[in-house]
């Protein structure tokens, strides 16, 4: 098996990140940058948390991490499958309007100040 110079600098890239966020808690220190939406308006993005709840997996606390930011860590297995899937495919445009909906969706529910919904704020 031969691997692709692209696929083994993705690899290398991915490891530095993880390995970097696996040491360094972003609760703790301020080395990755806040979000904007969040820092300008007060409101979560659907991302807000993504980095504290890739903390928490790699140290494989999965509830903690799902705290966090539960579709990030829900999408994980989909963001896997298109990572290593064969580039000729194509995703259909219904998949993507259907997850561009979802996240829409879930960061309008985060936003909204009333219970169960304020359980989706990191």
């Amino acid at each position: 098996m031969v691997i692709q110079p692209k696929t083994f600098g993705l690899g290398i890239a991915f490891g530095a990140i993880a390995a970097t966020l696996f040491a360094v808690d972003p609760m703790r220190v301020s080395l990755f940058p806040p979000c904007p939406l969040h820092q300008y308006t007060g409101l979560w993005c659907p991302g807000c948390g993504t980095t504290r709840a890739m903390h928490q997996l790699l140290h494989g606390n999965v509830m903690a991490a799902f705290r966090f930011n539960p579709l990030a860590i829900s999408l994980l297995p989909v963001i896997g499958y298109l990572a290593v899937r064969r580039e000729e495919q194509t995703m259909k445009p219904v998949w993507i309007w259907t997850l561009l909906g979802v996240v829409v969706a879930f960061g309008v529910l985060r936003n909204i100040p009333a219970y169960p919904f304020t359980l989706l704020a990191p």
